[in-house]
């Protein structure tokens, strides 16, 4: 298979042009992370908010006590994704994820639309989940007496006097500066919180199984089966994350073999962890005297046992702070490809010449994300997040299944197992989901997506390391048809 694999925006980049090649041209990242600290990222990206709040939101509204069977339901549809991307990993074991997978298998512009949307997509993930520290900073430090000035706890229009939510700023441009003191010593900060985190919800699930009234169970399903379904589609959101944790696959020691795993044994282990919390929220108190914002604070609370409030606070802190770490690699890794294969400025791709990682971009994301947690409310900056990742689970799903077919001679470490149904089941609720989005959330999509489609023909079609090549070899072939 030669470089002309496609023509114009169908051009797509060989696999084994791709493929890992160390010393090949270009930047190139530093391969330091082991096994379980790309799984203790992948944790790091899925256990959050799901636990701490989702998880209240969806049982008091929504689901009662089956909100275990919503993220049981959200769990099998996501680990339909999860396989293919675990054999996306160990079969092209570089930087950018999705985007890569993409333009690898469906073609140039198909990439550019993925990557260019999750670069959105991540930056206000991070910025959606420093506001939510910021909101259990406050907490503690209220329970402690600690009164801060009003001006620097909100996005202005958030509260009386608010002018910037300063902390959940301080947090994105911190997690900026841990990503860019290399790839070792960030992952080693993440693994030792991400145990924490974990150590905090087992000694939740612990305290609380002793505190279990069965009778809180019933009815299971108060609101139908329907409404079990229906909590699938939020708490969704909440059990993804190995997706920006794939994004690290050229950091890898031995991605053939660790990334496939990695993705695995994340969405793994979240998912039992989620489970028994869900068990143990749902059966401390009954499901409509849930807290939809701090359940698991008011069901401890109801037992006697409010001194571990603040402990569960912490554990907020603790747990959302992973993610961001997570999504801000995923960002800066995605921006880092998209930028060595020429579809944006190479300057961004710019390494650090001893950490060996992209510190141009990662202060860019920490600075946007940083202006999007200080100035916007909240709910505004939810809104600029979820559709770009189900897609990208789309494509990846799709490009499996037509990967499969077209070549299935490629040497695979991981095979997602029941290709064609598997991934088409990833396909069909990645779509499903996209269809409970709000229309301000397809608009703010349309607007990113034409402003994608103006850069990618104005400079990345033409500028592109593949289009480039591609018209090398067309000249070359003309000057021969004429001698």
């Amino acid at each position: 298979m030669g470089l002309r694999a496609g023509q114009g925006v169908l051009r797509r980049k060989p696999i084994e042009m791709i493929q890992d090649t160390e010393g090949g041209k270009g930047e190139q990242l530093t391969r330091s992370l082991g096994l379980w600290q790309l799984t203790a990222i992948g944790v790091g990206g899925i256990i959050g908010a799901g636990i701490f709040t989702l998880a209240g939101t969806v049982a008091n509204g929504k689901a009662g006590p089956a909100v275990l069977v919503s993220f049981l339901i959200a769990g099998v549809a996501s680990a339909a994704a999860a396989f293919s991307y675990a054999e996306f990993a160990g079969l092209i074991p570089k930087a950018g994820s999705a985007y890569t997978y993409g333009y690898a298998v469906l073609g140039e512009l198909v990439g550019w639309f993925i990557g260019w949307d999750l670069l959105l997509e991540y930056t206000a993930i991070v910025a959606v989940v420093a506001i939510g520290i910021s909101g259990y900073f406050s907490f503690l430090l209220g329970e402690m007496g600690v009164d801060l000035p009003a001006w620097m706890l909100g996005a202005p229009g958030t509260g009386d006097g608010h002018r910037v939510d300063l902390f959940a700023a301080a947090l994105c441009l911190l997690i900026a500066y841990l990503l860019t003191l290399g790839i070792k010593n960030a992952a080693r900060f993440e693994t030792i919180v991400v145990g924490l985190k974990v150590l905090v919800v087992l000694v939740v699930i612990a305290v609380g199984f002793f505190h279990i009234n069965t009778g809180n169970y019933s009815p299971f399903f108060p609101f139908g089966a329907s409404g079990a379904f229906t909590g699938a589609a939020t708490v969704f959101f909440a059990v993804f994350g190995y997706d920006a944790m794939s994004t690290a696959a050229e950091e890898s020691k031995d991605a053939q073999r660790h990334m496939p795993k990695a993705i695995l044994y994340s969405l793994l282990i979240s998912m039992v962890l989620y489970v028994l919390a869900c068990l143990v929220l749902t059966g401390m108190q009954h499901y409509t005297k849930i807290d939809p914002e701090s359940g698991f604070s008011t069901a401890f609370k109801s037992v006697g046992l409010s001194s571990l409030a603040d402990v569960i606070a912490v554990g907020a802190i603790i747990g959302i702070l992973t993610v961001m770490f997570t999504f801000m690699l995923g960002v800066t890794r995605v921006w880092f490809s998209m930028s060595r294969d020429g579809l944006l400025p190479k300057w961004f791709a710019k390494t650090h010449p001893t950490r060996h990682v992209p510190t141009r971009v990662t202060w860019i994301v920490g600075v946007a994300s940083a202006l999007i947690a200080g100035f916007l409310p909240i709910a505004e900056a939810a809104e600029l997040t979820n559709i770009g990742i189900l897609l990208a689970f789309v494509v990846v799903c799709i490009a499996v299944i037509v990967l499969r077919y077209k070549r299935p001679d490629l040497p695979r470490t991981f095979k997602c197992p029941g290709v064609p149904v598997v991934p088409a089941i990833g396909v069909v609720f990645s779509i499903w989901l996209i269809t409970f989005l709000e229309w301000q959330t397809w608009v703010r999509f349309a607007v990113w997506f034409l402003i994608g489609l103006v850069i990618y023909f104005a400079y990345s079609y033409r500028r592109s390391d593949l289009g480039r090549a591609n018209r090398e070899i067309s000249d070359l072939e003309d000057r021969e048809g004429r001698l």
